[in-house]
């Protein structure tokens, strides 16, 4: 239990960053949906989809490798990492700047040039930081890597408050007659959407304020065999992240583009689009675990690979990881009636959230396959990882061609949580065979099918008065709390007490 304490205190170090960090810019939700229609939300959705796309690029795997290789000359490796680094995030975005015009006119948003030169300037800085933070992962540098993501997040957070829900309102009318000429004066309704892009950019500038230690030790170097056989390990992570990314990101260009006309009554492409994204970040609850834990268990796996007990340690950590997620998605499920309320401000968005239960699930799969994969890590078999993740894409892909002309954006939802449950069973299947873990499956699959089921039956349940709603499934929820409690209750409680108080003997 001491390897889990030690595991459960370094995602939780990182959790301040990442889950406080992505839980108040998911209070952005509300300021954007009450601020912009779902066809204007469409392009922050779709422009951001291709920026989580890209950003694979940017870093090619490098991050994974630097932890891998660190340890062996950890300043050498440092600069020549960083040094491709830099050289591809420049290639990237410049290029996306020189073609801004042409790739607007595609996107079919001519005129919104500006939005994607500042979404290039803010990818650019993203990758330049993308080694300077994985430096202070490895060295355990929390307090450093906490504050400048807290600090980056607020200001993106103050600067979204101000543009949108300050000045964009005051230069509506909507209060605050005296300021409104001050307001006019400083925003400009033609850039609309694009207060977000600015935001994030002037935000993300912020990171300089605490990485320029690690930037004063960067020292330009290149080393054509070394780096060579850095990307020779690096490239099918780079592969399987990418692929991976495009499962979880390209559902919303599938949408735009397999999306029959008319599909939805009195909505456009861009509408529905909008929709679907911004119901899609509900499910961000579990994305924030995944997230969180993923950037404490690399480093620590990575590190322990002579260690025997490294499959029994696995197995628990999967097990506890999984149960974790498990609640999310019950709670977030069992209490939509007024979550939608609370972040989808527009009715309109509402029509989406039947997708959320389904997305829930297959980030849940998703957590599980990118904890289980450690073992081809391990074994400096990181192909298997692109074999897997590719086997994941082609069931998102023909999964999205056959079910959004049928049954629109739960269509994209489906295919998501199928290609994520493919994806976790394969990589489980082929790691027994290489690295062979004793994993609770029987346990898992029971606790997931059951939970299933009261979503299911739940969700049929629908109720007018929120005063009803919300305690009913509050102890429904506990109800199944409880029943973990006894099932498990060998490992949650521990033996004195049990034996003390006699506690579910």
């Amino acid at each position: 239990m001491s390897v889990l304490k030690k595991l459960a205190s370094e995602t939780a170090s990182y959790g301040i960053s990442t889950i406080l960090g992505r839980v108040l810019n998911f209070l952005l939700v509300p300021i954007h949906t009450g601020a912009f229609g779902p066809k204007e939300s469409n392009l922050n959705v779709e422009l951001y989809s291709y920026a989580a796309i890209l950003s694979i690029l940017y870093s090619f795997g490098m991050e994974t490798t630097f932890f891998r290789f660190a340890p062996q000359n950890k300043e050498r490796y440092y600069n020549i990492i960083q040094t491709a680094v830099i050289a591809v995030s420049l290639c990237f975005s410049v290029s996306m700047i020189v073609f801004a015009t042409p790739i607007m006119n595609f996107l079919d948003e001519p005129g919104k040039e500006k939005v994607l030169i500042w979404l290039a300037i803010i990818m650019f800085i993203d990758g330049i930081t993308y080694i300077p933070f994985a430096r202070l992962r490895l060295e355990k540098s929390t307090s450093r890597f906490v504050k400048a993501k807290i600090v980056n997040i607020l200001v993106n957070i103050g600067l979204n408050i101000f543009f949108l829900a300050f000045l964009k309102r005051i230069s509506d009318g909507d209060f605050l007659p005296s300021l409104l000429p001050l307001a006019k004066a400083i925003y400009n309704p033609e850039i609309g959407i694009g207060y977000i892009f600015l935001a994030n950019l002037i935000a993300n500038l912020t990171y300089f304020l605490f990485l320029l230690p690690e930037f004063e030790k960067f020292k330009f170097q290149f080393d054509k065999e070394e780096l060579k056989k850095l990307w020779e390990y690096g490239y099918p992570i780079m592969l399987m992240v990418l692929m991976s990314s495009i499962n979880l990101m390209f559902d919303r260009v599938f949408l735009k583009k397999l999306l029959p006309d008319n599909f939805y009554e009195h909505l456009t492409k861009k509408e529905v689009l909008g929709i679907y994204g911004n119901a899609y970040k509900l499910s961000v609850f579990m994305s924030l675990a995944t997230q969180a834990f993923r950037y404490a268990a690399e480093p620590f796996f990575l590190s322990k690979n002579d260690d025997k007990n490294s499959p029994e340690t696995l197995a628990l950590v999967t097990k506890w990881f999984f149960m974790t997620c498990l609640f999310i998605w019950l709670g977030v499920s069992l209490n939509l009636d007024w979550l939608k309320i609370l972040f989808l401000r527009q009715k309109v968005y509402w029509q989406g959230i039947s997708i959320v239960p389904i997305i829930l699930l297959a980030n849940l799969f998703l957590g599980v396959y990118y904890n289980i994969s450690v073992w081809f890590k391990l074994n400096n078999k990181t192909y298997y990882g692109t074999l897997t993740t590719a086997i994941g894409l082609v069931v998102t892909i023909v999964l999205n061609i056959i079910l959004i002309p049928q049954i629109g954006f739960m269509g994209s939802a489906i295919a998501f949580m199928i290609s994520s449950f493919t994806m976790m069973a394969v990589c489980y299947l082929l790691g027994q065979k290489h690295y062979p873990v004793p994993y609770d499956v029987q346990s898992i699959m029971g606790y997931i099918i059951s939970a299933g089921l009261l979503i299911y039956c739940v969700m049929k349940i629908e109720f007018h008065n929120l005063w009803l709603s919300i305690p009913y499934h509050l102890v429904l929820l506990l109800l199944y709390t409880a029943g973990v409690v006894i099932v498990e209750r060998k490992t949650i409680i521990p033996l004195k007490i049990r034996d003390k108080y006699k506690i579910l003997r």
